[in-house]
C-alpha cells in the first residue's frame, strides 16, 4: 500500500521546490527468566515497572515486536545541522535535547521547522527543550529529535526486540540547506552514523555496569540477534537508506560508479556491521529508478531528480497492475515550472509533462543495480525494495525468485502492495509505516491476506522516526475507548506502564499521539483497542519472523 503523504509535506514541497529551482538555474511464555531492575522513573525516566521478558516460548521462538525502519542517528546526516537534538550525549540529557541555535530565542528563525509543522515560514515555538518540552517533541514536529535513547528504552521494556537503524543521508538536500558542519558525501555520513550507533551502545553499557551488559546491542547476524533477544535485550540491526550508495549517482544518464566500487562498498559496509540496504531512494540513480512521490511533494522530488542527475522523472502510463505514485497532473506541474524552466527548451531538455495516470517510472533496475542485488545475495544481506520504481521492484523480485532467496523486506509502506504476495512467497517480510491505529490495523489485515503459510507470519512497523515524516497522530474520536493509564503491556504481562514522563513533561497518547519514540508502546496498546488481540499476537511474532527470514538469507547457497 502506498505510504500516504501528510498535509504538512505540501508547504515544505513548495518551499523546497523554489530552492531547487533557484539551484538549478545557478548550477544547471515458557523458559522465561526475570531480573527486575526496579522502577524506571526519574528526570529522563521511562515510567515503566517490571522486568522485561527473557528466554523463549515453549517451542523455542523469541518473542517481541520489530521496528524495521527508524533513523536514530539522522541528526548526523544532511550536513549535520538540519535536525535538532541528539539520540544521546555523554554530557547528559540537558545537552542532548536542545533546540537548534539557528532557531533563535523564540523559534521565529526556524523557517524549515515552521514550514513543515505550521505551513508557513513564519511562526514561533518554545525553544527551551529540556526540561519543559512545551512545544517539542511532537508528532508533527519533524526537525526535533524523536528518538532519545531513554524513549527507545521505554519501548524495549514494553516488548520491542528488534530495531533496524537506517543510516541515512541525501547529498541534494545537504547541498541546498544553507547550514552544515559536515561534507555532503553520503557514504561519509553513513560511516559517521554507524560510529555514533556503536558509541550509543558503549554509553548504555557504561550505565549498565560495563561492556556487553547494556540493553542496546548492535548485531551483525541472526544468530547473534537471537542470543541478544533471548537475554531480554534489544537487537539493533544496521541498515542503509541513501540516495547515492557508493557514489552511484547518474549525470545525464551516465553512471558515476563501477561494479568494482559497488563490490568494495558492499564489503566495507559488511565489515562495518550493515546487514540491510536500499538500492535507491527518492531520486533515480545509477542503480534503479525510484517510486515517485505524489502530489505537491512530487514536485520537489522531481526537481531534486533534475538537480542531482540533469533529468526529470520519466514516466509512461502503466501496463501492469503495479504502479508508482501518480505525478502531479501535467497542467499543474507545467504551470508551476513554466517560468524557471522555459530557458531549458532550447537546450533540448525534456520538460516534465506526463501521460495520464497510473504512472510508472520507465527506469527500472540497471545492470549496475542488478550487480548490487546479486552482490547482496552473495553476502547474505537483506534487500530493501521500498522506494524502487514498480519496474525496478518487479525486476529485483524476479532476480530473488530465480535465486530462491528469502532476504527481502518492504519496511515502511513504500512498495505497491501488489508485490506483497511475491515478497511473502520468497519468505520475505512486509511491515507498515506508523499511522493511527485504524489505518495501521487495515494495513496489517491486507498484509496478512498476502502472506504465505509456508513461513511464519509476523507483523511489525516502520516508524521512520527522525526521517522527516510525521509520527502517528492521536486516534480520531477516541473518547469512547481511550487508552487508560496505567496499563499492562500487551506484549509482556510482567511490565506495567504509566504516562511517559521526561523532565517536567508528561505525555498522553490519547491527546498527542506518538509525540516521541517512548509513546510507541502506548500507540500499540491503542492498536489493540481497535483491532483486538490477534494483531498483538502477530506483532509478538515479528522478531521471530525477521530472524527466520534473515537466517535463510545468511545460510543461502546457490
Amino acid at each position: 500500500m502506498p505510504r500516504k503523504i501528510p498535509p504538512v509535506g505540501r508547504p515544505l514541497a513548495l518551499l523546497a521546490a523554489a530552492l531547487l529551482s533557484c539551484a538549478a538555474l545557478l548550477t544547471a511464555p515458557a523458559n522465561a527468566a526475570y531480573a527486575d531492575p526496579g522502577p524506571q522513573t526519574g528526570e529522563d525516566g521511562v515510567n515503566v515497572t517490571g522486568a522485561p521478558f527473557r528466554g523463549t516460548t515453549p517451542d523455542g521462538q523469541v518473542r517481541g515486536y520489530i521496528d524495521a525502519h527508524t533513523h536514530l542517528m539522522s541528526y548526523e546526516g544532511f550536513g549535520g545541522d538540519l535536525l535538532c537534538g541528539e539520540a544521546f550525549d555523554p554530557r547528559g540529557i540537558q545537552e542532548a535535547l536542545r533546540d537548534c541555535p539557528d532557531h533563535g530565542k523564540d523559534g521565529s528563525l526556524a523557517w524549515f521547522e515552521n514550514f513543515v509543522s505550521k505551513g508557513s515560514p513564519f511562526g514561533t515555538h518554545d525553544t527551551t527543550g529540556w526540561p519543559t518540552f512545551k512545544d517539542w517533541p511532537a508528532a508533527h514536529s519533524l526537525t526535533h529529535q524523536q528518538a532519545y535513547y531513554t524513549w527507545v528504552e521505554r519501548s524495549w521494556r514494553a516488548g520491542q526486540r528488534i530495531l533496524v537503524n537506517q543510516l541515512v543521508s541525501n547529498r541534494t538536500l545537504c547541498e541546498l540547506y544553507p547550514l552544515k558542519k559536515y561534507p555532503c558525501d553520503e557514504m561519509s555520513s553513513i560511516r559517521l552514523q554507524a560510529q555514533s550507533t556503536y558509541a550509543l551502545q558503549d554509553y548504555v553499557d557504561k550505565q549498565s555496569g560495563g561492556p556487553g551488559k547494556g540493553w542496546f546491542r548492535v548485531v551483525r547476524n541472526p544468530d547473534e540477534a537471537r542470543q541478544v533477544i533471548e537475554q531480554g535485550k534489544l537487537a539493533v540491526v544496521l541498515g542503509i537508506e541513501t540516495s547515492e550508495p557508493f557514489g552511484c549517482r547518474q549525470i545525464g544518464g551516465r553512471p558515476q560508479c563501477t561494479a568494482q566500487q559497488i563490490d568494495s562498498g558492499l564489503d566495507e559496509m559488511k565489515k562495518l556491521g550493515v546487514s540491510s540496504m536500499f538500492v535507491c531512494h527518492k531520486f533515480d540513480n545509477a542503480l534503479c529508478g525510484v517510486r515517485f512521490d505524489p502530489d505537491t511533494t512530487g514536485v520537489i522530488m522531481n526537481l531534486g531528480n533534475f538537480y542531482g542527475s540533469g533529468r526529470f522523472w520519466q514516466a509512461d502510463t502503466c501496463r501492469e497492475p503495479e504502479h508508482d505514485n501518480p505525478i502531479t497532473p501535467a497542467n499543474d506541474l507545467t504551470d508551476l515550472l513554466a517560468g524557471p524552466l522555459a530557458y531549458l527548451r532550447p537546450l533540448g531538455v525534456t520538460l516534465p509533462i506526463y501521460p495520464k495516470a497510473p504512472h510508472c517510472n520507465i527506469n527500472g533496475l540497471t545492470d549496475l543495480g542488478a550487480h548490487m542485488v546479486q552482490g547482496m545475495i552473495k553476502r547474505g544481506m537483506i534487500v530493501e525494495v521500498d522506494h524502487m520504481s514498480a519496474k525496478a521492484a518487479g525486476q529485483t523480485l524476479s532476480i530473488l525468485e530465480k535465486a530462491k532467496y528469502s532476504g527481502v523486506i518492504s519496511g515502511h509502506s513504500w512498495m505497491d502492495m501488489g508485490y506483497a504476495s511475491r515478497v511473502y512467497k520468497l519468505g520475505g517480510m512486509v511491515t507498515s509505516y506508523g499511522s493511527p491505529a485504524p489505518s495501521f490495523a487495515g494495513e496489517w489485515r491486507t498484509a496478512k491476506k498476502a502472506s504465505d503459510p509456508r513461513y511464519l507470519f509476523g507483523f511489525g512497523y516502520g516508524l521512520d522516526a527522525n526521517g522527516l515524516g510525521p509520527l502517528p497522530a492521536a486516534r480520531a474520536n477516541n473518547q469512547a475507548n481511550p487508552l487508560r493509564y496505567p496499563y499492562t503491556s500487551p506484549f509482556d504481562p510482567n511490565v506495567k506502564l504509566d504516562r511517559e514522563r521526561t523532565g517536567e513533561r508528561t505525555w498522553d497518547v490519547n491527546t498527542e499521539g506518538v509525540a516521541n519514540y517512548g509513546l510507541v508502546p502506548d500507540w500499540l496498546a491503542d492498536v489493540r483497542n481497535v483491532a483486538g488481540p490477534e494483531i498483538i499476537a502477530d506483532m509478538s511474532r515479528g522478531a521471530e519472523a525477521y530472524l527466520e527470514m534473515w537466517k535463510r538469507a545468511r545460510t543461502y547457497k546457490p
